[in-house]
């Protein structure tokens, strides 16, 4: 029978457990359950008790151990089966809480034998509630990658569940200069509502994140929601060309089988004047953050205005010169108060004059992620270097700032 321990060893060590505690076949068992494979605890514990003629019939409820625990397996299945019935999933996984008790008598039982040849009744409970619901609810147990944890606490009865958050890849394009990609909460009041925010909690009515995410919070009766985009725009810039690429986070959705064209569809003709969005599908954890790592190039369309009339001739050389620079930009002073104080350096790629009227020119730059378009032009007081401004000149400022195009995926 044994393993790491002789048959003997096994009969020797259960005689004496079995001498100072009454123990049920389950918990006898699995004093052993690493040792041999292919037998239920139960079992193992009653041929144990075969073995060296143990006579005395020790019910589960009588077990100095589990106190009957082990009998109420049924009940926690039903008690489980009753919380899923109004969820979707494809995959779950059991955890238990056991009262403290329980767990100081095993500690107790394992300070005679070992922990190395045992296992938990955790462990057992977890195993056989998932065996038996596996059956029942036609779903398989996942232990790496659940979509939904259920944690149930023995002693109360109370079942908690821990849901795997929905996540939805889509672009989107924003037409509107005044709505920011995600929810600014009000910064007197923290979110709460107060008189300055209107009781609203925020800073600006709407977002794009509060835009796409209302509808699937209705569809799947989660209770929140993260937008997680491939960088952002200022509030003040339109996204436009192909868009944005974004994933959606659903928290504790309820309903995970969404048509996501008719969604698709929907959030356009409600917001057909703010944003539009495309290429719903459905997407992962892992792909959030490959999101967040991509550094995708980006394309603008600059409007800038010069404190003078712009030379032509200058400002056609300025556009080659910026072509396959690298340039510096120490943190523009607008966001110094949420980035670190750095120089970062970035890559710009192309540039071209689009038209030029006097004092307004209108460029497209395409550049590296992360590059300071704005500060680009104005040169931010000497922390953006070269920027446009020193390069011609003249001081100039970006008037209207579109981004057209992100490449790559």
């Amino acid at each position: 029978m044994a393993d790491t321990l002789t048959d003997k060893e096994i009969l020797d060590i259960s005689n004496k457990i079995l001498s100072k505690y009454d123990l049920c076949d389950h918990c006898l068992g699995r004093i052993f359950a690493k040792i041999e494979t292919g037998l239920t605890n139960k079992k193992r514990g009653q041929i144990i008790k075969r073995e060296i003629k143990y006579l005395k019939k020790i019910e589960v409820k009588n077990c100095w151990l589990c106190s009957g625990l082990i009998d109420e397996i049924p009940h926690f299945v039903e008690l489980v089966t009753t919380h899923l019935k109004n969820y979707e999933y494809d995959t779950f996984l059991i955890g238990t809480k056991v009262d403290e008790d329980i767990i100081f008598r095993e500690q107790t039982l394992s300070d005679l034998t070992g922990l190395e040849y045992s296992e938990s009744i955790k462990t057992e409970l977890n195993r056989e509630i998932g065996k038996i619901l596996e059956k029942k609810l036609k779903k398989d147990v996942d232990f790496k990658k659940p979509t939904i944890m259920v944690i149930i606490d023995t002693s109360f009865d109370d079942v908690k569940l821990q849901i795997g958050s929905l996540f939805i890849y889509g672009r989107y394009k924003k037409f509107k200069r005044d709505i920011p990609q995600t929810r600014w909460f009000c910064k007197i009041c923290r979110g709460k509502g107060c008189r300055r925010c209107n009781y609203s909690g925020k800073t600006y009515k709407t977002s794009v994140e509060e835009l796409v995410a209302k509808r699937f919070l209705e569809l799947s009766m989660g209770d929140d929601e993260s937008f997680h985009g491939c960088g952002r725009e200022d509030i003040d810039v339109r996204m436009l060309g192909n868009g944005r690429p974004f994933i959606l986070e659903i928290k504790n959705p309820i309903i995970r089988s969404l048509n996501l064209k008719k969604l698709e569809s929907d959030i356009n003709i409600d917001n057909k004047d703010s944003i539009e969005v495309s290429k719903f599908r459905f997407s992962s954890r892992d792909e959030v953050v490959k999101l967040k790592d991509s550094g995708l190039r980006k394309t603008y369309r600059i409007v800038m205005r010069g404190e003078k009339p712009l030379n032509n001739e200058k400002l056609k050389k300025v556009a080659q010169s910026l072509r396959g620079l690298r340039i510096g930009q120490f943190t523009p002073s607008r966001v110094a108060h949420r980035r670190a104080n750095m120089v970062r350096e970035k890559q710009i790629y192309n540039c071209k004059i689009e038209s030029l009227d006097g004092a307004m020119a209108i460029l497209t730059l395409e550049a590296e992620s992360g590059t300071y378009i704005k500060e680009l032009v104005s040169g931010d007081d000497g922390r953006t270097k070269p920027s446009i401004s020193e390069m011609i000149g003249t001081p100039c400022r970006v008037e209207e700032l579109d981004v057209i195009e992100i490449k790559g995926e």
